[in-house]
């Protein structure tokens, strides 16, 4: 049998513990959500950041260039709607950077094989330039609230 002062202190010892553990669970943390959104005890999860640069085969324009925009932005949908792509969007052109993917995904393997099933990767129009990140769980709202502020579709 334990003693009274032992058992006393090794049970406050755990409630202290227990204590402390609740206290550090911030009010408005929401598991499900953090669960499904992929996202670490600190909110973070891994990604793949593309870059998307001017490649070597510049499709002038005309009917092709029309289609292979066409199904760059369909293939954007398509990857987005699975769950895959957190992020995309266009830049300045400055040194030839275009755009850029998040991709939810952790390892630049998986995101390269994504990519690949993109029609300015396929064509050459576009090369891109993968680094991993590292960043909030909450880039994965992006699509659903994007979809509720869409005025008029692309």
């Amino acid at each position: 049998m334990m003693h009274p002062l032992l058992l006393a202190a090794l049970s406050a010892t755990i409630l202290s513990a227990a204590s402390m553990a609740i206290a550090q669970t911030p009010a408005g943390y929401d598991a499900e959500l953090a669960r499904s959104l992929g996202a670490e005890d600190n909110g973070m999860r891994r990604y793949v950041l593309v870059i998307l640069k001017s490649g070597p085969n510049k499709v002038p324009a005309g009917p092709e260039r029309d289609e292979m925009f066409k199904g760059h932005f369909a293939n954007m949908k398509r990857l987005s709607a699975e769950g895959k792509l957190a992020v995309a969007g266009p830049l300045d052109g400055v040194e030839g950077r275009r755009g850029i993917f998040i991709f939810a995904v952790p390892e630049i393997e998986e995101a390269k094989a994504l990519v690949a099933t993109d029609p300015v990767i396929i064509k050459g129009e576009m090369v891109a330039e993968f680094h991993k990140h590292y960043g909030s769980a909450a880039l994965m709202l992006v699509r659903t609230t994007h979809d509720r502020l869409v005025k008029k579709p692309m």
